[in-house]
């Protein structure tokens, strides 16, 4: 049988399925085909040398281009960063989710899901220029609408997102959770809420999540770290994680300390999920993408499969979308070729610390429903 593409000779690491080996893998009518010897295909590519993992998931980005002053081109990006599927998290509110849908969602040839924010208009006020927390007012939290256009849209709107701080919601302080908590109730989804100055404080957030909710920018630095100044870690965070709440690091401008990710890490806290939090003030640094967070886990230590299962199988499962987990026979057809590079790179986080690692990943090709979509050297060889 003739599959529509081959990738041969790749190292496929899927913790999804367990597996690590070297093989051969086919793509067929948009999905995994099979995963062996003797397999043939009308396209094929040599990706040897290379990792082979299912399509890279970025469980928090912005990715509503030209509708909301903080996000970012998705499809150019990918490029860049073998980004299959994003998750845009509160660029878009009740108010603007049909724009949003239609004029990048549907669009966009790399896949986008959202966290619908619990704010009329989402993150409206987000730039170099003009900086304005949507949650200083309550008066826009649209906590109703909200449920109802999530409910509206389950095919793509996967949760609630709400953002609380010194930062985003001023003196309300905690006030907005309360409302995105209760969004998402009616609509039967879990809440992802971005923390930073506090009030309210770490501990306090952590408290109000349920099993399933999502806390963001999970490794912070002080003065709203997950750890005290000696590196032990907060009791809050051991019980939340108990209770089943998910801990994500969406790197950003603001939102990934060494010190707090070396901490965390040799306390046997790992995050379970590691997203990029890109947007128009981290793109060009210190988190440029999904691919450069995951290399600053590398240098840390992080195991490879850890680091690779916390961009698939983690958020697939967040995203209840199991489809897209692993690279099993008839799941989706994603995938993300990334190569180990070796030399001396200088990886800087939101504190301006720099540390200079052996290693870092970069992109080979990647996989879109089955497709060879791109490829960094511009090329898919034809089989013969």
């Amino acid at each position: 049988m003739d599959h529509d593409l081959i990738l041969r000779n790749g190292r496929v690491l899927d913790p999804g399925t367990g597996r690590d080996e070297v093989a051969d893998i086919a793509f067929a009518a948009g999905k995994v085909a099979a995963i062996g010897p003797g397999l043939r295909g009308r396209a094929e590519r040599d990706v040897s040398g290379c990792i082979v993992m299912p399509g890279n998931i970025d469980l928090h980005a912005h990715v509503y281009w030209g509708g909301t002053s903080i996000s970012v081109d998705a499809d150019q990006l990918a490029r860049r960063c073998g980004t299959t599927t994003w998750v845009d998290v509160g660029s878009a509110g009740p108010g603007n989710f049909a724009g949003f849908r239609k004029h990048v969602i549907e669009p966009s040839q790399t896949r986008i899901l959202a966290y619908l924010h619990v704010s009329h208009a989402g993150i409206f006020a987000f730039s170099p220029s003009v900086m304005v927390g949507e949650s200083g007012d309550m008066r826009l939290m649209d906590t109703e609408t909200c449920a109802a256009v999530a409910r509206e849209h389950p095919d793509l709107i996967r949760g609630i997102k709400v953002r609380v701080g010194a930062n985003t919601s001023g003196v309300n302080g905690i006030a907005p959770l309360y409302h995105a908590l209760a969004a998402a109730d009616r609509a039967g989804l879990p809440v992802m809420c971005h923390i930073d100055r506090p009030p309210p404080r770490y501990e306090d957030v952590l408290a109000e999540l349920r099993p399933g909710d999502i806390l963001t920018h999970c490794y912070k630095p002080f003065p709203n770290a997950p750890c005290y100044a000696d590196g032990r870690i907060k009791e809050a965070c051991w019980q939340a994680r108990e209770r089943g709440v998910i801990f994500d690091i969406a790197h950003g401008a603001g939102s990934f300390d060494f010190g707090v990710a070396e901490a965390m890490l040799a306390g046997g806290f790992p995050p379970d999920v590691i997203s990029s939090d890109v947007h128009v003030l981290c793109i060009d640094g210190p988190a440029f993408d999904n691919m450069e967070t995951m290399s600053k886990f590398l240098l840390l230590g992080m195991p490879l499969p850890d680091i690779v299962r916390a961009v698939t199988a983690a958020p697939a499962a967040v995203l209840r979308r199991p489809d897209l987990a692993d690279l099993s026979v008839g799941s989706t057809g994603d995938a993300t070729v990334m190569r180990m590079e070796e030399g001396r790179f200088n990886f800087t986080d939101v504190s301006r610390q720099t540390r200079t690692g052996r290693q870092r990943f970069a992109l080979d090709s990647m996989v879109v429903g089955g497709a060879l979509w791109h490829a960094t050297d511009g090329q898919a060889k034809a089989a013969e």
